[in-house]
């Protein structure tokens, strides 16, 4: 079975996502910045490596932990180095650039709702808060799409840490919003790597019961 190697999977969506994948019995690598705890993903039985995304022979050698044959990789990389840089842009140019120089298989990039055609459709509120980092991730997003035709773009929108409901949906509607739960998030991803119709494409990620849209709200046919 392809591995899956996952970058972001400390906490949240991308831990959810390891735990997953390792029930499927998948193979993961994940790495880890120097000094985080690795003890709840070795548990899963996660091979985790130790680098940063801003670092490019440290996602490259973090790759090559994968083997020669097929491999996918996750991203759910953001935040901010202390020198001001966006890992969400240079962390996941770093890592599309790597894994198309590997000839990855799948490439899932998990961004944020407001993403890329959805900009136009951002609230005054959402962009005074969010707006720098939504717009780092949009220029990440558009290099991943260059370099690797078939990436997909998860755009979650506001996250919520309560156990998984099992209503999240995919909508390519860019006036959509909503929130979602990080454990859903994960089932998506999942299934979105499973399911060749994603590729290439780009999809919010909201819960069905917490979403919104000024148009008839159609979900994506994903597979199971």
């Amino acid at each position: 079975m392809a591995p899956t190697v996952i970058f972001g999977a400390r906490s949240g969506v991308g831990f959810h996502l390891a735990r997953l994948l390792r029930q499927a019995r998948v193979p993961v690598i994940a790495m880890l910045r120097p000094g985080a705890d690795a003890a709840a993903l070795e548990a899963l039985g996660v091979r985790v490596t130790r680098g940063d995304a801003f670092s490019r022979r440290d996602v490259d050698a973090t790759l090559a932990l994968a083997g020669e044959g097929e491999f996918d990789v996750v991203s759910t990389v953001g935040g901010r180095g202390e020198d001001g840089r966006f890992a969400d842009e240079d962390g996941n140019v770093n890592i599309a650039d790597a894994a198309a120089a590997r000839g990855v298989g799948r490439f899932v990039l998990v961004t944020s709702i407001g993403c890329g055609d959805m900009a136009p459709h951002r609230s005054g509120r959402a962009i005074a808060a969010f707006g720098a980092s939504v717009d780092a991730k949009t220029r990440a997003e558009n290099h991943a799409r260059r370099v690797i035709r078939s990436a997909t773009f998860i755009r979650p929108g506001g996250l919520r840490s309560e156990p998984a409901t099992g209503r999240g949906i995919l909508s390519d509607d860019p006036q959509i919003h909503g929130f979602i739960h990080r454990e859903d998030v994960a089932d998506l991803v999942a299934r979105v790597l499973r399911d060749p119709a994603t590729e290439g494409r780009a999809f919010a990620a909201v819960d069905a019961d917490q979403a919104h849209c000024v148009n008839a709200i159609e979900p994506f046919p994903l597979a199971r």
